[in-house]
């Protein structure tokens, strides 16, 4: 602290007073009258103890400085470290500290060149024209993450001060908030002048954050691009207008459950954010087609993704997406009751959508055959359509769009009830030139063929099939599958009660560019027979193989040894596998597994603790959870020996 503050002064001169309480001891004074103290010429005869026990020197201290003088103090150190040093002392020094904006640091440039230039003119005859700058200021690629309980003004404020001479913050998050001490307008204030090159600030269930507080972020954060608020309830259409003109460079900004948030603030964003690009807007009750018109319209040019879920608007507001949606890419439109099928069909026929690529749509009434098709004729481009819990749509709508869309490259279908076997293979004959990959996930309405389907051209494009919990899917699909799509090499059939050894092998043999990813998760009626299959045809290619709660034994485990060298995730979980079956994996020099799961093999006991321990020499991830034969004891002496493996148990 010597740089903060020097003390000079001899002590033979003590002002302010009697050193010692006691008025009695004036034989220690030559002039026991006056204030001021000289040591006498001569020594006097007084015991050291007695003396140490009544004489108490007050040591100078930098704290009785108000907070003014400490300001300009530290304003005028010449570094960022020297004041983050500082900073550490006390929470009062981090205070002032990090209320110092960048641009109230005094510039000790041209001083401290005067002097050095001086200096070494002096002693070289020439002036010094280079001086090292001691405060960097940094393009802001630190990221710093709060959540809970840490999350308070004071982290803030050391964040602020740390950040400053390090590269400069970057990426801010808060989750959250300390009950007691949580983030307030202050914390905000201090990044705001410390880190002005913050680009992405999330701010997740702050409570006591207001519109003050990003106010702060706009007046001093001018190089935000990403913002994301999610459940503050305080924060209103003021703060955004703030934001707005403060921010200019914004591209992205999420909103999500505030209800204090509504079509102002989206207008002016839109009006002073040219290069907006993506916005995602949930459960604001304040936001309606007001909101989202400005937000299409202003933003026409730059606008590419765009997420609307749980708000109050209404066909209005599609027909706008429709008309004014000129480069969107990304459209995502999730639970918006009050639109209806005339919604879908004014924005599919806007002929606006013409740049769109992907497009999701879950829990809305208005998607319905007629409205679904009018999509498909009006967005030629689309590669990427989901559907979720979209109960009015049959297969005469996904046949029509289907039709409709010729650049389809990924479909799938979830919770759509009303889609039989008929509309889903339709849709592989429809797209067949294009699509890569269908996925349909609990459609009660998925039934198996009764009977043969009509001559149809092969899917050759198809790469992956993921069918879950369709609980009517069965043999004759997979085999029908088999001719359609030779080409497959990502499969997923996961909670598939209803296939057998019997369905499955067709599917198998019938793939001829080779199997590389294969997940038979709760399939409990597939047996080695079929593992055997698949390592003997695709062993050369396989890399993914998850056997969860087949009907599996060491049989299989034989088989994987033996043709699968490329193999780097197993999964066994709940299988018949013997401790035999582990020895058998461990004994193999060609396979090397990174990611093994044995979980709920009662089987496997403490006597594969040596087979576990030759096959973690390779894995990063080994789940040992609910196997009762396996001791703590032994996943204790396993965890020392793997320091490298994440191990579950």
């Amino acid at each position: 602290m010597s740089k903060l503050f020097a003390f000079s002064g001899s002590d033979d001169f003590c002002p302010g007073g009697s050193i010692y309480p006691n008025p009695k001891e004036s034989s220690l004074f030559l002039y026991p009258q006056l204030d001021v103290y000289f040591p006498p010429c001569k020594r006097y005869c007084v015991s050291a103890p007695f003396v140490l026990e009544r004489f108490e020197q007050k040591k100078p201290s930098i704290e009785v400085l108000p907070d003014e003088c400490l300001f300009e103090i530290f304003r005028r150190l010449h570094g960022g470290q020297e004041r983050s040093a500082c900073a550490c002392v006390s929470k009062r020094w981090l205070t002032l500290v990090s209320n110092i904006h960048r641009d109230e640091i005094s510039d000790n440039k041209t001083t401290q060149a005067s002097d050095l230039g001086d200096e070494s003119a002096d002693k070289n005859g020439r002036g010094c024209s280079e001086v090292v700058d001691h405060d960097v200021e940094g393009d802001g690629y630190l990221s710093r993450s709060l959540e809970g309980k840490k999350a308070t003004d004071v982290r803030l404020a050391s964040i602020a001060v740390g950040t400053a001479s390090r590269g400069g913050l970057g990426k801010l998050f808060i989750r959250g908030s300390n009950s007691k001490k949580g983030v307030t307008t202050i914390g905000l204030r201090a990044i705001s002048r410390g880190c002005p090159s913050l680009r992405v600030l999330s701010l997740w269930n702050l409570s006591s954050v207001g519109d003050e507080g990003l106010y702060e972020i706009a007046n001093g954060c001018h190089q935000l691009e990403k913002l994301d608020l999610c459940h503050c309830p305080a924060i209103t259409d003021k703060s955004l207008l703030a934001v707005a003109k403060g921010c200019s460079n914004l591209t992205d900004l999420t909103i999500e459950g505030c209800a204090n948030i509504g079509n102002e603030g989206l207008q002016a964003v839109a009006r002073c954010c040219p290069n907006l690009k993506s916005v995602s807007i949930r459960d604001c009750p304040l936001v309606g087609d007001q909101g989202v018109a400005g937000l299409l319209s202003s933003a026409s040019y730059s606008l590419t993704k765009v997420k609307l879920q749980a708000l109050n608007t209404t066909n209005v507001s599609l027909a706008v997406i429709g008309h004014y949606g000129k480069v969107v890419t990304d459209l995502s439109l999730t639970n918006l009751p009050n639109v209806s099928e005339k919604g879908f069909w004014i924005m599919g026929n806007g002929h606006g959508l013409q740049k769109l690529k992907s497009f999701t749509v879950t829990s809305c009434r208005g998607v319905t055959d007629l409205g679904l098709e009018a999509v498909g004729k009006g967005c030629p481009n689309l590669k990427q359509l989901c559907l979720r819990k979209c109960a009015f749509l049959s297969d005469k709508g996904l046949l029509s769009f289907s039709k409709a869309a010729g650049s389809l490259e990924s479909l799938q279908l979830e919770e759509c009830h009303r889609i039989t076997q008929f509309g889903f293979f339709g849709s592989l004959f429809n797209c067949g030139a294009k699509l890569k990959a269908i996925s349909l996930v609990n459609c009660l309405g998925i039934k198996d063929l009764n009977s043969g389907l009509p001559p149809l051209s092969p899917c050759e494009s198809l790469r992956s099939l993921s069918v879950h919990n369709c609980p009517g899917f069965g043999d004759a699909s997979l085999v029908a599958l088999g001719r359609l799509c030779p080409q497959l090499q990502h499969v997923e059939l996961c909670g598939l009660h209803g296939i057998t050894d019997a369905g499955f092998l067709p599917l198998v043999e019938s793939c001829e560019a080779g199997l590389l990813k294969v997940n038979l998760s709760g399939c409990v009626k597939l047996s080695d027979k079929v593992v055997c299959r698949i390592s003997d045809l695709h062993g050369c290619t396989l890399e993914q193989l998850n056997l969860d709660g087949c009907k599996i034994t060491d049989a299989s485990l034989d088989a994987i040894v033996e043709n699968c060298q490329l193999l780097s995730d197993l999964d066994i979980a709940k299988c018949a596998i013997t401790d035999s079956g582990i020895a058998a994996l461990a004994r193999s020099n060609l396979i090397s597994l990174q990611v093994l799961s044995v979980s709920g093999c009662s089987m496997v006991s403490d006597k594969s603790l040596p087979s576990l321990g030759k096959l973690g020499q390779t894995l990063s991830g080994l789940n040992l959870q609910k196997c009762k034969a396996i001791s703590s004891r032994s996943v204790e002496l396993l965890t020392e020996q793997l320091w490298s493996c994440d191990i579950l148990f």
